[in-house]
């Protein structure tokens, strides 16, 4: 089985490999201010077609990305979660990007809980990190229930050199004892 055909199922979400019938929601997601405060700004249609296409090509090239992550109950396009490493990054991030509608429902600690046992289970990672803004209280937020914690200021490469980050996180160790019932 090709990684592009990987599946994970919880719950309430599916997350999967991105489609192209997923571009209109990510679309969505790039046009809205709120929802792309954090993560560069919004984006034109077809500089977004761009940045879709970036996932896919993650997945091909490196054997893993951001998954798309998929509302079962209405089929949706809701979010990009999971493992994310580009060129010159401060770690192996599990990061996330999830529509405004999809705001405030637990979706993001459930998907991301996933992408990280498969990061640690699959890749065979040793750490995770979450590159936040420091104004980002949302991320923040859901890095805690993740059970990151800020590890400090990073640093991404150019041309996002001037962004202000916090790099937070946690080791694989930290991640399956948490787990583990007590």
């Amino acid at each position: 089985m090709s990684r592009l055909d990987t599946r994970i199922e919880t719950p309430r979400l599916l997350l999967r490999v991105q489609r192209e019938e997923d571009f209109p929601y990510f679309a969505e997601l790039q046009a809205d201010e709120e929802a792309c405060r954090y993560i560069g700004g919004t984006s034109p249609r077809a500089a977004a077609w761009r940045k879709f296409l970036q996932m896919p090509g993650a997945w091909v090239l490196q054997g893993f990305g951001m998954f798309a992550v998929i509302e079962k109950s209405s089929g949706e396009w809701i979010g990009n979660i999971g493992p994310w490493q580009p060129e010159g990054w401060p770690g192996t991030e599990i990061g996330w990007a999830l529509r405004r509608a999809a705001w405030g429902k637990g979706y993001g600690v459930e998907a991301a809980s996933a992408a990280m046992d498969w990061a640690f289970d699959t890749l065979g990672w040793s750490n995770v990190i979450h590159s936040i803004d420091p104004e980002n209280l949302a991320s923040q937020e859901l890095a805690r229930r993740l059970g990151s914690r800020n590890l400090g200021p990073g640093k991404l490469p150019a041309p996002f050199e001037e962004v202000p980050i916090d790099i937070w996180g946690q080791s694989r160790e930290e991640w399956f004892a948490r787990k583990q019932p007590k």
